[in-house]
């Protein structure tokens, strides 16, 4: 059985906040409760501020398993509505190679057996 992860590249990741907002429709989770979370980090480098956005999974994440078998395009919904293309969704295999590639990148997995 194919284990699925999904893979954010946090150097495109603008921080518009719609894979929490598709998550917690999707989900129809209480106001609080997300499978995604998107954080902003303010910090100065080279004297300029920067920002970057960083999402990471809750507890609450099944990367979408019903949705997956439900729908046609079979993505999670986070994946499906990121405005900034910054997640892919795929095998656990097919998303680690792409890794080395990437300066900024994390690969979510989500175990079977939860």
């Amino acid at each position: 059985m194919a284990r699925y992860a999904i893979l954010i590249d946090y150097d495109y990741c603008t921080g518009c906040h719609s894979c929490e907002v598709a998550c917690q429709q999707e989900h129809d989770y209480p106001v609080g409760t997300n499978g995604i979370m998107v954080r902003e980090y303010e910090y100065e480098s080279n004297g300029r501020v920067r920002i970057d956005y960083l999402p990471f999974f809750t507890q609450h994440c099944d990367l979408c398993k019903a949705r997956r078998t439900r729908d046609s395009d079979g993505l999670p919904a986070c994946v499906r509505h990121c405005q900034s293309r910054c997640m892919e969704f795929g095998t656990t295999e097919e998303l680690m190679t792409s890794l080395p590639e990437r300066a900024s990148a994390a690969l979510f997995t989500h175990s079977p057996g939860r």
